[in-house]
């Protein structure tokens, strides 16, 4: 699977849970589950990067997930760049190398990421991933 980046816009809300709550569906119930069949639930976080800075590129064994609560940046996936912001749900499929960084040296990208863990891998340390 390639670079799979969706946007908040043009998502028209669905009202469910008896009319009381609208949902914005960035991916539809079980569309995954054929590619994340097995996995686990790896992680959940939230991170901020620093205007200016960078996410190190690096790789790991889990579908992960950034979906960008503000700012903009600039998400390279095996080797292929895609601007993404605000309302954008970037998928990194197992095993790419992977990075982000702000679009501008004065402004952060603040994400909220999670990631499901292949089957069978073995435990990560993010610390110096």
């Amino acid at each position: 699977m390639a670079m799979d980046v969706r946007s908040i816009e043009g998502v028209a809300p669905i009202v469910e849970h008896n009319g009381t709550v609208p949902v914005w569906w960035m991916v539809k119930s079980r569309e995954l589950k054929d590619i994340t069949d097995g996995g686990f639930l790896e992680l959940v976080n939230e991170f901020e990067v620093a205007g200016g800075g960078m996410v190190h590129p690096h790789s790991h064994p889990t579908h992960e997930f950034y979906y960008v609560l503000n700012g903009r940046g600039i998400m390279t996936i095996d080797g292929e760049d895609s601007d993404i912001a605000q309302g954008d749900l970037v998928y990194i499929p197992p095993d790419k190398v992977h990075s982000l960084r702000p679009v501008s040296d004065n402004a952060p990208i603040h994400c909220f990421c999670f990631a499901i863990g292949v089957k069978g891998s073995g435990p990560i340390d993010y610390t110096n991933h």
